[in-house]
């Protein structure tokens, strides 16, 4: 599929979805009677959340917000209202599926890679209804080709689709050959020049973000160059989109890439410390520096159980991803390219290690947002923020804990706290309204009864329709 096909199939789906029926609120709305929550705040029972337009005007006890006349009343008594949810790492350039990612395993032969993407370009439409079904009515999409800045203007432009920010393509210390179809959505550079010249490229389109692959093959002695030479492209990265008022996230999975990142200047880490547990070194400078840390606990565990064929989807998976994701990894579980990888004994020390270091670097006050790294093999665009969320709690985080990260760190990663991420006057009216309390059990954030976006109310079975293509 062409770029301007894309623009043209894009355009043309937003049309019909911005024709979907919603209610008039020219006089506004008020949720009444359930209780307010958002994990920032005490939460306040028998509340009122006073929409006008696209914005909350008023938050409090009902006796405390009086209802202007010719309002529209939505019932909340019995119910919870919460922030939308924020997933804080995501890639639209991948669809979740066995066949989104040839340079991990090469199904080229089954699926040609530009079939993979010209599939998941038509099906965006319904993976963005597919968020806002799971309550997710923001994402960042943390790096991918330039067509994701068209992205990113398509769900602005969508009633049904979540708000979008973006990185482009990635500043890497590794190339991808097997990505690389025209518009590469990850670009090696050997030296800070080439990093700063792709920067520039991209502040072009001026991004949410820019990011970093920092990748080392190994941190024995022998790497210490590529150590130092990762470290140089990120600081260029950095300084060079600091000139554009944009703020760096890394990919550094290591404790060693991490700590350089961090020293040299990124805002976001966008995964764990997966190879050894942070030392107090490392908490301080996190916190000096307020950098935010996505957890992404899930991510690796959704590859080795669709190339193990062990995968199984949960219950909202089941309802709520895409079924034709799903029905690859069935597709391929007998393919030998699957079956000739090395498999990787889990050790259960070492898979505690990323659930330790989120405990830790959230009991020191790091900044925490809830991200999935969404259309990764396994991953799936949607409900896997709910396997995320029950990562967190294993980790040792409160179900409070976990809705701040999922809003209000979400918010701060999108550098929109000021609009986003908590139920408060001032703020953008996403909202969700639930039958259990999510801070109760964050399996109850599964339990939505209607989801808020921009102050128009959405029912279940309406998102689900489009999610699903009628």
């Amino acid at each position: 599929m062409t770029r301007r096909l894309l623009r043209t199939v894009l355009a043309a789906v937003a049309g019909v979805l911005a024709a979907v029926p919603r209610p008039a609120l020219a006089d506004g709305l008020a949720i009444v009677g359930a209780t307010v929550v958002d994990g920032t705040a005490a939460p306040i029972p028998d509340a009122v959340v006073l929409i006008r337009g696209d914005r909350i005007q008023a938050v409090g006890a009902r006796a405390q917000v009086a209802l202007p006349k010719g309002i529209t009343i939505v019932d909340g008594r019995g119910k919870w209202v919460a922030p939308g949810l924020v997933d804080a790492h995501v890639h639209f350039f991948q669809s979740g599926s066995a066949y989104t990612r040839p340079d991990v395993v090469d199904l080229r032969k089954l699926r040609p890679y530009e079939r993979e993407i010209a599939l998941l370009k038509a099906a965006l439409p319904r993976t963005f209804a597919r968020y806002l079904l799971c309550g997710v009515t923001s994402v960042v999409d943390v790096g991918g080709p330039f067509w994701n800045f068209e992205v990113r203007d398509s769900a602005a432009r969508t009633a049904l689709a979540p708000r979008v920010a973006v990185a482009g393509p990635l500043v890497s210390t590794v190339a991808r050959p097997e990505l690389d179809i025209g518009d590469p959505p990850i670009v090696k550079t050997s030296t800070p020049e080439e990093a700063r010249a792709l920067v520039r490229r991209e502040l072009a389109r001026k991004p949410d973000l820019m990011k970093v692959w920092f990748v080392v093959r190994s941190l024995g002695n022998e790497s210490l160059d590529d150590l130092a030479a990762g470290k140089a492209l990120v600081a260029a990265t950095v300084d060079e989109a600091r000139k554009g008022g944009v703020r760096t996230a890394v990919h550094a999975t290591e404790l060693e890439t991490a700590r350089a990142a961090v020293e040299a200047g990124a805002a976001v880490l966008v995964h764990s410390v997966f190879d050894k547990p942070v030392d107090d070194a490392f908490v301080d400078l996190m916190k000096r520096r307020g950098v935010v840390y996505i957890p992404t606990l899930f991510v690796r565990t959704g590859y080795t159980l669709v190339l193990t064929g062990s995968f199984t989807p949960t219950p909202a998976e089941r309802r709520w991803a895409d079924p034709d994701v799903l029905a690859t990894f069935d597709e391929v579980k007998s393919r030998p390219e699957l079956a000739s990888r090395p498999r990787r004994t889990p050790d259960p020390e070492s898979e505690r290690v990323p659930l330790q270091n989120l405990k830790r670097l959230s009991d020191a006050g790091v900044t925490i947002a809830a991200g999935t790294d969404a259309g990764n093999i396994g991953t799936l665009h949607g409900p896997s923020i709910f396997r995320e969320l029950r990562l967190m709690v294993d980790a040792g985080l409160t179900p409070r804990e976990v809705l701040a990260s999922a809003t209000a760190g979400g918010a701060r990663v999108m550098g929109r706290e000021k609009d986003l991420g908590a139920v408060a006057p001032g703020k953008l009216a996403d909202l969700l309204i639930l039958d259990r309390d999510p801070l109760a059990d964050v399996a109850n954030l599964e339990a939505i009864h209607r989801v808020v976006k921009g102050g128009r109310v959405f029912t279940p079975e309406e998102l689900a329709r489009v999610a699903a293509g009628r």
